[in-house]
């Protein structure tokens, strides 16, 4: 069985390799993981390209972009998607809510929810192609990402315990059930 990325601590991070002029900062600054820092109501310069939505009421504090730039438009209720889960099913949604928890090793994995109680589901990355910050519980995230349903064997189960993760219930062997997403892409507002 293969470790997850976070286990392999000798293993590093995925590095960006920077390509000709051709792509643009933004893209290039959000798959390195750049923090930009930009008010809600800073004016965009004209003619530049937009890499993202903007959120229907952008969060306050500094921004931070990880992997690919939010392309998709159109935003699902997370709130929805976990209450009906199969309905999304191997689906590219756009969700907004709050990191509840993250990795605390490596971020390779943050948990979000609609709001600090209730529901929430875990947020995995592309290929393991990008890590948010251990320390991202508390911010508001927007993820673009495709919703995968799994059962976790209950050594996932363990090891995501040990690294921050609680799970709603157990199934009686020690895994459990889980609504995952899948992100190429990560804003977070902290």
């Amino acid at each position: 069985m293969s470790l997850p990325a976070c286990q392999k601590a000798d293993q590093p991070r995925p590095s960006t390799t920077l390509l000709p002029t051709a792509l643009s900062s933004t893209h290039l600054a959000a798959s390195a993981g750049v923090t930009t820092a930009t008010p809600a109501s800073a004016p965009v310069a004209s003619g530049a390209a937009s890499a993202a939505p903007a959120p229907s009421s952008e969060p306050p504090g500094t921004h931070h972009a990880f992997g690919d730039p939010i392309a998709v438009t159109k935003s699902t209720n997370l709130g929805r998607l976990l209450a009906h889960p199969d309905a999304f099913a191997d689906k590219t949604v756009l969700v907004e809510g709050l990191v509840r928890r993250a990795c605390t090793r490596r971020g390779c994995w943050m948990e979000l929810a609609p709001a600090q109680d209730g529901p929430g589901c875990r947020v995995t990355f592309k290929n393991y192609g990008f890590f948010v910050p251990t320390d991202s519980a508390g911010s508001h995230a927007r993820v673009e990402a495709i919703v995968k349903q799994a059962v976790l064997s209950p050594g996932e189960v363990a090891h995501h315990q040990r690294e921050g993760a609680q799970f709603a219930s157990l199934n009686r062997d020690g895994s459990a059930n889980e609504t995952r997403l899948i992100a190429n892409g990560v804003e977070l507002w902290r």
